[in-house]
């Protein structure tokens, strides 16, 4: 039996935040700053005792890549030290954890997808600390699901398609890397799995629920041919479809080194959980859509 108590959301303010108070209703109870706040360490105890909730799932993090390398000691906090507390309250009170990360714990150099047994090689400060908080968080507590995700959007927040929608305006052409290539995920898609994995987990825990597991939109691509892609749907509304030139990643340098190649293999996912995000071109489309007509945003497209 399901319990009836409410799911706890961490992160309130963001896209996978707000993506899963749409899918589930009334169920989800979304904490974000200041209320729950990884920088004020007793917010977190305050926010378990207010809704003591069922389920955790964390979807609070330092997520500015660039911005990590010059503020470490932040996104240490958040990244890190943060869930590490979180999953050990959780353990004080027997309430299992799913946690949010990351595919910038690889370096991109394997050259095909990634596995949940494949070594951990981050770049920089915010995959490193991201690993951190995943190996904290597993150290502290039986009952927690590590979920790796990548180039996650959303109809709402500051994300790759929303920012290039926007971009496509001005009538200009626009260069954009072509030489990364991952697995784009719909926050929709991605909180849909995070709801069924959630589902089982309170059915009754089994001990194969617990570890890493990758959560990633099927099929991949480039960043090029991701914004070709999400212009191609805008056009189908009547949108510009501006000229998108193709740039390599030297040509767009930033102060955090990107994975060239960090496609996830989610097999382990769809094996343990029956958990199969959709093709990453299915939750482009209603992405998009969701965008140009903000009505679609209340039903989740």
């Amino acid at each position: 039996m399901i319990s009836s108590s409410p799911l706890l959301v961490t992160g309130g303010g963001g896209q996978l935040a707000s993506a899963l108070a749409d899918l589930g209703g009334s169920r989800v109870v979304r904490v974000g700053r200041p209320v729950f706040d990884f920088d004020r360490p007793r917010s977190l105890d305050a926010a378990l005792d207010a809704h003591a909730p069922g389920l955790v799932v964390n979807a609070a993090a330092w997520t500015a890549v660039d911005a990590a390398e010059q503020e470490p000691e932040a996104a240490w906090r958040a990244n890190a030290d943060g869930p590490a507390r979180l999953a050990r309250l959780c353990a004080g009170r027997g309430i299992p954890l799913i946690h949010v990360s990351t595919d910038y714990v690889f370096d991109g150099l394997k050259g095909s997808p990634y596995t949940e047994t494949d070594a951990p090689s981050p770049t920089g400060v915010y995959g490193r600390s991201k690993l951190a908080g995943e190996q904290a968080a597993l150290a502290a507590w039986d009952c927690v699901a590590v979920l790796r995700t990548s180039w996650v959007y959303s109809p709402v927040g500051k994300n790759f398609v929303r920012t290039m929608l926007a971009a496509a305006g001005r009538g200009l052409p626009l260069r954009v890397v072509a030489d990364q290539r991952g697995c784009p995920t719909s926050a929709w898609d991605l909180g849909a799995a995070i709801l069924r994995v959630a589902d089982r987990m309170l059915a009754g825990w089994q001990p194969e629920f617990g570890g890493v597991f990758h959560a990633a939109g099927t099929g991949d691509t480039t960043w090029h041919g991701l914004a070709v892609a999400a212009f191609e749907v805008a056009a189908q509304h009547g949108r510009p479809r501006p000229e998108v030139i193709p740039i390599a990643t030297a040509d767009w340098p930033t102060p955090a080194r990107r994975p060239p190649d960090s496609r996830l293999d989610c097999t382990r996912l769809a094996q343990v959980f029956d958990a199969r995000l959709p093709p990453w071109r299915d939750g482009l489309a209603r992405t998009v859509a969701a965008v140009l007509a903000p009505s679609l945003l209340a039903t989740g497209g």
